[in-house]
């Protein structure tokens, strides 16, 4: 592991909680539609890891992108997640009223010399990873698109709990990565590093689909000074063509009506069996256990 910056933490709230008796996790959806299957899985992973650590189980929503977000999407969200059993401690966090924590710790990263201006269009970067056009200056007069990270040629090297260790060179995996956009609204990376600090999150626990986030975030992480949490990814659902089961390849809403069936198929997912249980209470009871004796044992 590189250290970038070992000073002091940037907020006087961050609190580096290690113990499994202080345990924190969360669940952290985006409203951009409906809850599905994929997310069930996700949400249940997250959850159960907390209560078989006996820990504290965060509910946040990511609503840092307005122009993708469904109107009432966040309710629905809340509402399906209770009518599935869930319970969150504490009070829901909502991304859409942190941004002053954002701004903070992109002034921080801009007064380092970490961040800097990029003129660069998304159809100029296309999908290759990005070159570093804009990270030795642009003209005075140029408006940046957007604001990027600076990393350096160290690997990344970190555990998933599940998957074991990975190591990513970031400078060849993404090069310099964006954390505000050319609109002004926040890039996930920086959203949730900061978020997770102040919230004392120290355990990770989320869809496959994110591991690759995971090495710019503890990229950040280190730049600000930040605790490290653990990281345990788990399978997503996938559709019936090898896709990522997501609102934009067509998966349906959960329903509420039939929590018990949607919660069983979710866990046989996860491999924790066939549980057969006549109410939720019952389910979640069987469904701890059964996560503990697979993931906690390992």
């Amino acid at each position: 592991m590189v250290i970038i910056n070992s000073g002091e933490p940037l907020f006087s709230a961050f609190v580096d909680h290690r113990t499994p008796l202080n345990y924190i996790g969360r669940f952290a959806p985006s409203p951009t539609g409906h809850l599905h299957a994929g997310s069930l899985v996700a949400a249940m992973a997250s959850f159960l890891d907390a209560r078989a650590h006996g820990g504290r189980w965060l509910l946040r929503i990511e609503d840092i992108d307005p122009p993708r977000e469904v109107a009432g999407g966040s309710n629905q969200i809340i509402a399906a997640l209770g009518a599935f059993g869930f319970v969150w401690d504490g009070a829901i966090e909502f991304q859409s009223r942190r941004s002053e924590h954002y701004q903070s710790a992109f002034e921080t990263l801009l007064a380092q010399g970490h961040v800097y201006g990029c003129v660069c269009s998304r159809k100029e970067i296309g999908e290759q990873v990005y070159p570093g056009t804009c990270r030795n200056g642009i003209a005075a007069d140029a408006q940046p698109r957007a604001y990027r990270v600076r990393v350096s040629n160290e690997n990344i090297v970190w555990q998933d709990r599940l998957a074991g260790e990975s190591v990513e060179p970031l400078a060849r995996s993404s090069g310099d990565f964006v954390i505000k956009r050319a609109d002004g609204l926040w890039a996930y990376q920086l959203a949730v590093v900061v978020d997770d600090a102040l919230q004392g999150v120290n355990h990770v626990v989320r869809g496959d689909d994110l591991k690759d986030s995971s090495a710019r975030q503890i990229y950040l992480q280190q730049l600000l000074a930040l605790p490290r949490p653990d990281y345990l990814h788990v399978p997503v659902v996938r559709a019936a063509d090898g896709q990522k089961l997501s609102k934009q390849t067509g998966a349906r809403a959960l329903d509420g009506r039939q929590a018990l069936s949607e919660l069983r198929q979710a866990a046989f997912h996860l491999q924790l069996g066939l549980i057969n249980a006549e109410s939720l209470t019952e389910f979640w009871s069987a469904a701890s256990h059964a996560w503990s004796q697979r993931y906690l044992l390992r």
